[in-house]
């Protein structure tokens, strides 16, 4: 077989019984969707070429977390010039920034990112300080507008994302079109800025200027040091919680699940993009344990990807919010509520878009430990996740 019909990368796997970081390469095999992999301490084979149908080629980049059989593996490097070649030449991060004017739109604008064929790989719900925006904005402060610019970004929450695609820097920018949103609409219709901005300030979105600034201005939102960046916006109050499961997360429902849930007239108060273990997966999903018989698959599928939670606030949240995501099943729920979450984008009991809170006493509990994960890690009952960060 020629190296043409394969790529190779290094992977990283945290081995929890015996407290080890274990080190693969791992092949992927686009024309059959299959995968194998060599243990590189003991130089034997981990696992014989097996076709993996929950796997894409658009899921093989440096940076992102996979699931293989249950193992959560953090692909850390490539594994071969041709890989690196093919795959990473092109490939980049930058920062794309929903400001506080366009927050009510971020579904339409995650939506938008997701078509182009970018991949969001890491976003939260933040509310700047003023030290923060000055920090953040810094190259701006001998300009004239720069007290108007600091005070609109600190007037309500935003939505940072790291976005990586092929030439992301440039082809984020193209997609938000000229600064001046009137400009924008006279040159670029469809673009964010003229979709959803009001002027040069109140202009929707930021993206990065370059690959140093990306870089730059993603460790602020996402501090590689283990720092928190700027705080969440949950409130812990008259709320519930939302998990937007793996599945579909990667087949790019985000946008339009976030859409329905802000037409429904309930509001996202808080939002964190994270990745779950399997042990902390089990964790919380272990009041269904011998009660629910999908419960081994809802752990699997919990872990499988990343996931997007949210603290959703309405009145009588839990209640209302349960209603609207619908039966669990969403056979059952195509019959009998059609315009509920899961009946729209839900496959089966264990693939069903999304959780939600079952019991009003859990609410605050899930969301503080949903919002609080980190990158890599869930508290017990969800309990810390937003306070995390």
């Amino acid at each position: 077989m020629s190296e043409e019909d394969r790529y190779v990368f290094i992977a990283e796997w945290y081995d929890p019984n015996a407290a080890l970081q274990r080190r693969y390469q791992l092949l992927y095999y686009p024309k059959d969707g299959s995968v194998e992999m060599y243990d590189v301490k003991n130089h034997r084979v981990f696992l014989r070429r097996t076709k993996y149908d929950t796997l894409c080629k658009e899921d093989f980049y440096v940076g992102n977390r996979i699931n293989v059989f249950s193992r959560q593996l953090h692909l850390v490097d490539y594994g071969d010039q041709y890989t690196a070649r093919r795959v990473g030449s092109k490939k980049e991060k930058t920062l794309a920034m929903i400001k506080p004017d366009a927050v009510p739109k971020m579904g339409s604008i995650m939506e938008s990112i997701t078509e182009t064929g970018f991949t969001i790989t890491r976003a939260k719900m933040v509310l700047l300080s003023r030290a923060e925006a000055m920090d953040f904005y810094s190259e701006h402060q001998a300009k004239s507008f720069f007290n108007d610019l600091i005070n609109f970004m600190t007037s309500g929450p935003i939505v940072a994302m790291e976005v990586i695609g092929d030439n992301a820097v440039s082809g984020w920018r193209k997609l938000l079109g000229p600064t001046n949103c009137s400009v924008a609409r006279s040159e670029t219709p469809q673009s964010i800025r003229a979709r959803f901005g009001t002027d040069g300030t109140k202009n929707a979105a930021h993206g990065s200027d370059s690959i140093a600034s990306a870089a730059r201005e993603l460790e602020f939102f996402f501090p590689s040091s283990g720092g928190r960046g700027p705080k969440n916006t949950a409130q812990f109050t008259q709320c519930t919680c939302c998990i937007i499961k793996p599945h579909a997360v990667s087949e790019g429902l985000t946008g339009k699940v976030i859409n329905r849930i802000l037409d429904a007239g309930f509001e996202i108060s808080a939002l964190q993009m994270f990745t779950i273990e399997k042990a902390n997966a089990e964790e919380f999903y272990e009041v269904y344990k011998g009660v629910v018989a999908e419960y081994t698959e809802m752990v699997v599928e919990l872990c499988a990807g990343p996931c997007i939670a949210m603290e959703i606030q309405a009145t009588d949240a839990p209640k209302s919010f349960r209603e609207f995501c619908g039966p669990a099943d969403p056979e059952i729920a195509r019959h009998l509520r059609p315009r509920t979450l899961r009946a729209q984008f839900g496959k089966n009991k264990v693939k069903n878009a999304v959780h939600c809170t079952d019991l009003p006493e859990d609410a605050v509990l899930e969301v503080r430990s949903s919002i609080l994960v980190t990158y890599a890690i869930i508290s017990v009952r969800i309990y810390h996740i937003f306070n995390l960060f």
